[in-house]
């Protein structure tokens, strides 16, 4: 079992690695351009505190020197992507950027690790800091909640990348399994999240990968109601053009 388990981190080491170079593209553009456009800074500032976190989790808990490996590479990423954009954005985004970094990403952040580190011992310590880790990570699997909801009512893919959506349906479920082997719940409950999430947003791109189908099932539906109306009208009630 030991074995399955660090061949299985071994895959989800991978795939987080092709998860956080995601956004390459992006920052390519942004550099090109030299502007961050209407892109927020938000979602790279979450992710490295996230990645921080699990970071630490997995060095303080025995044995989890896979989750400290990955995470430790995400945040050397993430920094990477955050100091983009405080490059190329504006002054007013980048105010923002600044305050939500100090705030999340050094005072949050210090103030969890030094809590953590002198005011508990043991599992305790481990405990808490899975619990928020864990807390932390289910709010970040939950903001494709925005994208599916943008999905379903345009009944378009388009803002919704199908290699993210699927990069995160392989991430999710191939941790949490890890979890599942190692008896980690603090790492699977975020992460089973992730991939029914994951696995959600794989549905609604098959549903609305083709807008044009949809379009013309949806004119398909209303022909089809309006003869079944017709069909309720009687002939003595319909009215004869002269």
């Amino acid at each position: 079992m030991e074995g399955l388990s660090f061949y299985v981190g071994v895959i989800g080491n991978i795939i987080s690695v092709l998860v956080f170079l995601s956004p390459i593209g992006t920052f390519q553009r942004i550099v090109k351009n030299r502007s961050t456009e209407e892109f927020e800074s938000l979602p790279y500032i979450c992710t490295l505190l996230n990645t921080a976190l699990w970071t630490y989790y997995g060095i303080i808990k025995p044995g989890s020197y896979l989750v400290a490996t990955v995470n430790g590479f995400g945040v050397l990423v993430e920094a990477i992507y955050v100091v983009l954009f405080l490059i190329f954005a504006p002054a007013e985004l980048k105010a923002k950027t600044v305050i939500l970094l100090v705030i999340l990403d050094v005072g949050f952040l210090a103030a969890v690790i030094l809590a953590t580190h002198f005011s508990m011992h043991g599992d305790l310590r481990i405990d808490v800091l899975g619990f928020i880790c864990a807390g932390l990570n289910i709010v970040m699997y939950g903001s494709p909640l925005v994208a599916m909801k943008t999905v379903v009512t345009t009944k378009s893919v388009e803002y919704m990348p199908f290699f993210l959506s699927f990069f995160l349906f392989l991430n999710g479920g191939i941790w949490a399994f890890y979890a599942l082997l190692v008896g980690d719940y603090f790492l699977g409950v975020p992460n089973g999240t992730g991939f029914l999430l994951g696995t959600a947003q794989l549905v609604l791109y098959a549903i609305y990968r083709n807008p044009k189908a949809s379009k013309k099932k949806r004119l398909e539906g209303v022909e089809e109601e309006w003869q079944h109306h017709q069909h309720l009208i009687s002939p003595a009630d319909r009215i004869e053009n002269p």
